[in-house]
């Protein structure tokens, strides 16, 4: 089915309904701009029309390089109704990751905004045909007024390629993962049922559109009737400021984002009064980050955690509200607080394993590599085979990367990444292990630990640390918090404090980038 069916079922059941608000006006002192089904169906509808006079069809690709907006919203619709492949693009790229992803993807028409022109124009290769601003009247919305609408979506094959999704690139520059428009389409009927014109609350949307969480939380929202308040990008305070103004009941946080709004000035529990659910997920999420929500937000406000890959086309786990309800007995509390380390357990689509080494599934409780198998499953990476084949066996399980194990109810418990891991003096160091420590400690608002070179040991653990504000803590005191609760070999043998740890647009740590700077440092 196409992407663009999303749109046009329940468009064609609730045409006035409300869908859209595009807060990104708001900054400038106008008011939000609220769109309805149809209008945005009609645009959409003439965004198709004008790739297919640029001579866009199946198996060509259309970029996005936007922050959110209505606009990006038509475009990716567009290109999706056309049958082509939608490549969202990270707005927040330099110029080498701008110019791979233009070239690398191949895509023969751009839509971008003005603040990135020069940017664009400077990167630009010669595949790029057409360049339209979205934010610029005599650009994109008089060429898309000026275009014949394309009523409804083109028939596609369910196995050809949707979408093409660039990992965060932590460790190298970003890969394409083949996203089919069965995958996607598959996953959101599958988790959704279609708009009735019911009221489904309303949902805030921070998270950007080139990511896999960002862009199916709109997709899950828009499909469902649940109207999709846009945030151009992420402030706490302007979030929460959002969330009263305009009803919020719903919402995506990285777990970092959750952080912060608890940190932030404004926050309140009366600000969440008429919220719902939080729905958490992106990156891991530290234990007392998450109890520290529980406690702090107003009893409404159920939290649900999620875990997927952009490889499994988003959430493939899901830790449920329930879970996050720490009631009962003592000892069903002390489960459910142990769980709140968990991801949750899989969804009915989904197959877990837990592999050793030799790729052999371990008992519950014994570390191993996870591995996932589902029909959503990416149908590759871009142009990279051999890449390919690593991470996706001949019996179609997906090799994540993830460390993790299982618990007796097959609840999923992650313990960071194959290549994180520390050796010092041949014991193996999570790293996770050590930062949910560090995170017990109050004044710790996030952590990293890495290993750095050791010619006793061959890797020392040190970690970097974010800390309140006007908490006095010292380097020092950390050290000794985690030697109280660490065995020898995992305590960590120093702290170095910054202001902000290196992560990516979306949350993830770059370690990479943290390693060399602790070493320079001498720590």
């Amino acid at each position: 089915m196409n992407l663009g069916m999303l749109l046009f079922m329940p468009a064609s059941i609730a045409g006035e309904q409300i869908i859209l608000i595009d807060t990104s006006t708001e900054s400038e002192g106008g008011a939000a701009r609220e769109v309805t089904y149809g209008e945005l169906l009609e645009n959409v509808s003439r965004t198709a029309g004008l790739l297919t006079t640029l001579g866009v069809e199946a198996g060509d690709r259309v970029g996005v390089f936007a922050t959110n907006s209505v606009e990006c919203v038509e475009a990716i619709f567009g290109a999706a109704f056309v049958g082509a492949t939608v490549v969202p693009m990270n707005f927040r790229a330099g110029a080498e990751e701008a110019a791979h992803l233009m070239s690398d993807s191949g895509v023969k028409v751009l839509f971008t905004e003005t603040r990135y022109r020069d940017l664009v124009d400077e990167n630009r290769p010669d595949s790029v045909e057409h360049v339209f601003m979205l934010n610029e009247e005599d650009s994109y919305a008089q060429a898309r007024d000026e275009a014949f609408e394309l009523p409804v979506p083109e028939d596609v094959d369910p196995d050809g390629l949707c979408a093409l999704l660039y990992t965060s690139g932590t460790t190298s520059l970003p890969k394409g993962v083949k996203l089919t428009n069965g995958a996607l389409t598959g996953y959101v009927m599958g988790t959704n049922d279609a708009a009735t014109g019911e009221d489904m609350g309303r949902m805030a949307l921070a998270a950007p559109l080139y990511h896999i969480a960002g862009v199916t939380s709109m997709l899950n929202a828009l499909y469902s009737g649940r109207v999709v308040v846009l945030l151009p990008q992420f402030e706490a305070s302007a979030w929460i400021t959002t969330v009263q103004k305009h009803s919020v009941t719903h919402a995506f946080l990285v777990p970092t984002m959750l952080g912060r709004v608890m940190e932030a000035d404004n926050f309140s529990p009366e600000a969440f009064a008429g919220m719902e659910a939080i729905t958490y997920g992106a990156a891991p999420m530290p234990p007392s980050v998450i109890r520290r929500a529980i406690g702090e937000f107003p009893s409404n406000v159920s939290f649900a955690g999620a875990y997927g890959q952009t490889e499994t086309t988003s959430t493939v786990a899901v830790l449920d509200p329930d879970d996050h309800r720490v009631e009962g007995t003592e000892e069903e509390q002390a489960l459910k607080l142990k769980r709140l380390s968990s991801v949750g357990q899989v969804l009915d689509d989904v197959e877990v394993r837990v592999v050793d080494e030799a790729g052999n599934p371990v008992e519950a409780g014994v570390l191993g590599e996870v591995q996932l198998r589902t029909f959503r499953a990416m149908d590759g990476y871009w142009g990279n085979e051999e890449k390919t084949r690593v991470t996706v066996d001949d019996e179609g399980w997906v090799h994540t990367g993830d460390l993790g194990y299982l618990d007796e109810d097959d609840y999923l418990f992650l313990g960071g990444r194959t290549g994180d891991m520390i050796i010092r003096g041949g014991e193996n160091v999570s790293p996770d292990e050590v930062e949910a420590v560090l995170y017990e400690n109050s004044a710790v608002l996030e952590c990293a630990v890495v290993g750095v070179a050791s010619e006793e040991w061959g890797e020392r653990v040190v970690a970097a640390a974010v800390i309140r504000e006007g908490s006095g803590v010292t380097p020092e005191d950390l050290v000794a918090f985690a030697k109280e609760k660490l065995a020898p070999f995992k305590r960590p043998e120093a702290v170095h404090l910054m202001e902000e740890l290196p992560r990516t647009s979306t949350g993830k740590l770059l370690r990479r980038d943290l390693i060399p700077l602790l070493e320079e440092l001498g720590i």
